[in-house]
């Protein structure tokens, strides 16, 4: 069974700045149940599909296909529930770990996340200067609930 391990942090905007245009993403959902997400992805020129199970902790079953881009198209524009999640993954290498910053845009747009895949949940890692708040266990910030409650929707405290 794959398995993710995954920590997600926002963001400090007055500190990191993209380095390059990173790849477009635009993804939805045919499922986005707590239990279960069934969810399309296109990224770039490449598609896929991807089942993840119930997140434990930081960890949760992944389970990740390739699938042709015109059936991605398909399955987005007429399958996935709306809206579609868009944004860009921009990738930065930091004490030899791969930090993903996701750029959002739409209903979604002004957040920015930073998310690190680890080998255990305890794996030690050394945060680089643009990381604020860890957000791993606030369920908000999963993109399959930013569909539903869009970030530009968030009251601010």
């Amino acid at each position: 069974m794959g398995k993710e391990i995954e920590r997600k942090y926002l963001v400090k905007l007055e500190t990191w700045k993209p380095q390059g245009e990173g790849i477009h993403f635009k993804q939805g959902y045919l499922n986005s149940q707590k239990e279960r997400v069934v969810r399309v992805r296109i990224e770039g020129t490449k598609a896929k599909l991807t089942i993840k199970g119930l997140t434990t902790g930081v960890t949760r079953s992944e389970f990740e296909y390739s699938v042709p881009v015109e059936d991605a198209a398909l399955l987005l524009d007429n399958l996935c529930e709306q809206p579609l999640i868009d944004k860009h993954r921009h990738k930065e290498e930091h004490f030899g770990k791969t930090w993903e910053i996701d750029v959002f845009h739409g209903l979604n747009e002004g957040l920015v996340v930073a998310e690190i895949e680890l080998g255990s949940e305890d794996e030690k890692i050394t945060l680089p200067d643009w990381v604020a708040e860890e957000v791993s266990s606030d369920p908000r910030y999963f993109n399959s609930n930013l569909l539903k409650h869009p970030f530009t929707s968030w009251t601010k405290a």
